[in-house]
């Protein structure tokens, strides 16, 4: 698609004359509605006047581009408006507008379009074009000049994604520009930002994150050789992965307006050093995987559990609670067998909670599976993961084949983008909207049905009958193996591997998996604390501060309040922390002590089994590591 395909004849004025904003926008509108590709014109109004309240779309140099996205487009669309005398439109630099383009988006999610859009947004930074369209004799000339710019240029995305490598001795600059509606404005940031860089003989490299999805994505070597990073953003932006690196953060208009400044500042080094509050989890995660294949693994595995998990612990909490409900208000001995099947939905308040969690918990494998695929193949494995997900759970391959949907999912897709990548460009374009998702859907369709089902559905079913016949001995050993994991990287791969199972293992019923999983979270934090305050001469100052604070957060299950003291000293910390994790996890086996709850530490033990035997095994575990550390560690300064 070309731009000239968007840009009707009837469409252009080289003769515009409003008296103010509101007329120019009044004028360009009427100029999109002779196009044909407006059902509702006052509908299609009130949208992109409701985008010009957001912040005005005047972006500088005279140009001003107003849009709107919504269900009265019945097909993407520019129109475009010259006025001569100019006109006051709140510009971000205070200049007078003299070129204008409306676009129009359909609210689909087609974006075909998107690609030409962006190609244009970058074509009005260059003065020269724009001042040649300006005095365009006629609709026609202004047409053939558009046409022939966009036929010499490449897009922003293509250019920015062949800039090659960096010079040993280059200021070595990332950036990601993104803004709400992801049309224009991130595409001439873009543009902006590079060009500014060139300009000062820097290598940058931007990721522009539009409509169509994320473009260029930087790489954790590319940001871990930066030497700064520039984000020039109206809309959310991934920013865990710059923890430690100096950023500079501004409105998506500051990469148009002000690009040189950026690019000054940058190359300054006068720029803060960003610290994310997720900085901890990241840290352990990048000390256990390593790197390579096996952190690329763990990372797209952790976006779809880090999405799975509010589905989990608000649909897990409700569950638990309408057992509670129905404990508290059933005389469960004078239930029969039967009714104590349904048990959790004998009384109307408690079936009300159990419908409600139990319609969340049923998202758990379905965006578990999605959201692993869309970190392997981007937004257009979502759907095919959910499917793949949705399978698993409706089948016997449960949690199990939900992680193998998401990966075959997200692989899929990558497998489909590198065929489509050779058919011819007007075929190619289509892809997202028609080829990704129904050649996705049956390919893992058919996989998950001939193939993960009956593998990973007998694996489940062998491995659930295992644990439901688990014996006294066996179970012990279990619960010290679990409650171990969670305390070797506090949050990393094990630590999370082990609380999947436990969430796996409330789905299918065994509830005393669950109860070893989260008091082997809760211990670490519980000891540190302890330990600071028996032990002073073992811990920093600082350390002795905040060491009482991991009471609370070690109660309330958050196991990630240890990691500092972990990684000031890991030699002695986690054999201490895993040591008294295995041990109040294999007391929980050994006092029968459940959980239906997947998350909140001790604000669930009223829908805890055995609770009080389970705050012995949890006081127990955290004496043992306590000691362990005053033992272990070593007298400071």
């Amino acid at each position: 698609m070309r731009i000239t395909d968007l840009l009707d004849v009837r469409s252009i004025s080289l003769t515009g004359a409003p008296k103010s904003k509101q007329e120019a926008l009044d004028a360009v509108i009427a100029l999109m509605e002779k196009s044909g590709k407006i059902r509702d014109v006052e509908g299609y109004r009130r949208q992109v006047y409701a985008r010009e309240e957001e912040g005005t779309t005047g972006i500088g140099e005279g140009i001003a581009i107003p849009h709107g996205k919504c269900d009265a487009v019945i097909k993407p669309g520019l129109a475009a408006m010259v006025i001569k005398d100019g006109v006051d439109f709140d510009s971000l630099d205070g200049e007078l507008v003299t070129l204008m383009f409306l676009i129009a988006a359909p609210n689909t999610e087609d974006n075909v379009h998107l690609d030409v859009l962006s190609k244009l947004s970058m074509m009005l930074m260059d003065e020269e074009f724009t001042a040649n369209i300006r005095n365009a004799s006629s609709p026609e000339e202004f047409l053939e000049m558009i046409d022939k710019a966009d036929e010499e240029k490449k897009s922003v995305d293509e250019r920015l994604a062949d800039l090659g490598e960096a010079k040993a001795d280059q200021v070595k600059l990332l950036a990601v520009t993104s803004c709400p509606t992801g049309i224009a404005h991130t595409y001439m940031a873009a543009e902006g930002i590079e060009k500014a860089a060139k300009a000062r003989d820097c290598f940058v490299k931007v990721e522009t994150r539009g409509s169509g999805g994320a473009k260029n994505v930087l790489t954790d070597k590319e940001i871990a050789e930066a030497d700064c990073i520039i984000v020039a953003a109206d809309a959310q932006v991934p920013m865990d992965r710059f923890d430690g690196k100096k950023v500079i953060e501004r409105q998506v208009s500051d990469g148009i307006n002000k690009a040189d400044e950026l690019i000054a500042l940058a190359i300054s080094g006068n720029v803060p050093v960003y610290h994310s509050a997720n900085a901890s989890a990241k840290q352990a995660a990048q000390r256990t995987s390593g790197g390579g294949v096996g952190h690329q693994i763990y990372t797209q595995l952790m976006n779809g559990v880090s999405h799975m998990l509010p589905f989990v612990v608000g649909g897990g909490i409700l569950i638990a609670i309408a057992f509670l409900i129905d404990g508290l208000m059933v005389d469960l001995n004078a239930l029969s067998a039967a009714e104590r099947e349904s048990f959790g939905t004998i009384t109307p308040v408690a079936a009300l909670f159990k419908n409600i969690g139990g319609v969340a918990f049923g998202f758990m494998l379905p965006v578990l599976a999605g959201f692993i695929a869309m970190a392997i193949g981007d937004r257009p494995a979502l759907a095919v993961g959910f499917v793949g997900g949705m399978m698993a759970a409706n089948g016997s391959s449960g949690f199990l084949g939900a992680l193998v949907a998401g990966f075959a999912a997200g692989y899929v897709i990558k497998g489909l983008r590198k065929v489509c990548d050779k058919l011819p460009q007007a075929i190619e374009k289509i892809a997202p909207v028609l080829i990704y998702p129904v050649a996705g859907i049956l390919a893992i369709g058919l996989l998950m049905t001939f193939v993960v089902e009956p593998v990973m559905g007998a694996i489940n079913t062998a491995m659930n009958n295992g644990l439901i016949s688990m014996g006294g001995a066996s179970k012990i050993v279990l619960g010290l193996i679990l409650g171990g994991m969670m305390a070797i990287d506090m949050g990393g791969p094990f630590n999370k591997a082990a609380y999947v199972f436990g969430t796996a293992a409330i789905a299918a019923g065994n509830y005393d998996i669950m109860a070893a999983v989260m008091i082997g979270g809760m211990t670490p934090p519980c000891a540190i604390a302890l330990a600071t305050l028996l032990f002073k001469n073992k811990f920093t100052k600082e350390e002795r501060e905040t060491g009482p604070t991991n009471f609370i957060m070690g109660l309330a299950f958050i196991t990630e309040g240890a990691i500092p003291f972990a990684a000031a000293d890991p030699l002695h910390v986690l054999p201490a922390c895993i040591i008294g994790s295995g041990v109040a996890g294999a007391l929980s086996m050994t006092f029968g002590c459940t959980l239906m709850a997947p998350h909140g530490g001790i604000f669930v033990v009223p829908v805890m089994g055995n609770a009080w035997m389970y705050l012995v095994a949890l006081v127990a575990g955290t004496v043992i590591s306590a000691v362990l550390l005053g033992a272990l560690k070593k007298k400071v300064d």
